[in-house]
This record gives structure tokens, C-alpha cells and sequence, in this order.
């Protein structure tokens, strides 16, 4: 699976409104329920919710990836958002958060969304890659600079 396979190109937003990390969640609840079908923005959203009161979904140098497991779901879907202001996200570094990855994985899809999750963190972990999402300066940027020969699972 690559990332193309879960991150379509109308799920990049290369200047999304920040705000606070509830802002950040609430309108990438809202972004992803417009383009889900039969997910619900508010579904979604306690779901983000949940998991970020399990701790934080900041894993450093800026970079957040927000995931939620939903029954109403019938696919891996991802959302990949460059925030046009940076947000304290709680993350274990300190620094605050300007790329979001997100992901909505059908509830028994268990072992999949581990290895996306993972794959997806190494991704972003390297400095390349963030210099060049960080780059973007049009939705269409930011999805090439994403999806290029990127896997999604190892």
C-alpha cells in the first residue's frame, strides 16, 4: 500500500487554519466528513478527541498524526494538512505543531492501522520530508511532496 491509496489529493490542505489543538481537531473533523462518505464530522471528532486524552498524537518536530478507529468507516482514509499557524499540540518535544497527518481506519482494521501509523511517523521523521511539506505553497505541492514514492506501510 502507498500512500496515494489513503491520501486522495482533495484531502491535502496546504494552509489551514491553526488556532488550538480543539480547532485543529474540529475542522479536520469537519474536512474529513466532507469528503468520507457516511462519516459523521462529529463522530470523527470524539473520536480524535479520545485518542488524544489517551495522550498526545505530537510526535515532535512539529508533526502531529491525529487517528481515530470508527465503525461507520469502510476504508483507511488519510488527511495531510499544512497549518498556516503553528499550534501547541502537547507534544513530547514542546515544539508546536504546523504539519497534521490524520488518519480514520475502520474499526477492526487493527494490525493495518499500526503499520500505516508507523510507517506514516517514520515518514515524518524525516527531515527531508518535513522541509519539503513545510515548502508547499499550493494543495497540489504539498500532495506531490507527500505521496512521491512514499509507502505507507513497511
Amino acid at each position: 500500500m502507498k500512500l496515494i491509496d489513503i491520501l486522495p489529493p482533495e484531502n491535502t490542505a496546504s494552509d489551514a487554519p491553526g488556532g488550538s489543538k480543539k480547532r485543529v481537531l474540529e475542522h479536520l473533523s469537519h474536512f474529513l466528513a466532507d469528503r468520507m462518505t457516511g462519516v459523521d464530522a462529529d463522530e470523527i471528532y470524539l473520536g480524535l478527541l479520545a485518542r488524544e486524552r489517551l495522550g498526545s498524537t505530537g510526535i515532535g518536530e512539529g508533526v502531529a498524526i491525529p487517528h481515530c478507529r470508527m465503525a461507520s468507516c469502510d476504508k483507511i482514509t488519510g488527511a495531510l494538512l499544512k497549518l498556516n499557524d503553528p499550534v501547541d499540540f502537547d507534544s513530547i518535544d514542546g515544539v508546536s505543531v504546523d504539519l497534521v497527518f490524520a488518519l480514520i481506519v475502520p474499526e477492526e482494521q487493527n494490525d493495518e492501522h499500526l503499520q500505516v501509523l508507523s510507517s506514516i511517523a517514520e515518514l515524518l521523521q524525516e527531515e527531508e520530508v518535513r522541509a519539503q511539506l513545510r515548502q508547499a505553497t499550493s494543495n497540489e505541492i504539498l500532495y506531490r511532496a507527500a505521496t512521491t514514492d512514499r509507502p505507507a506501510q513497511g
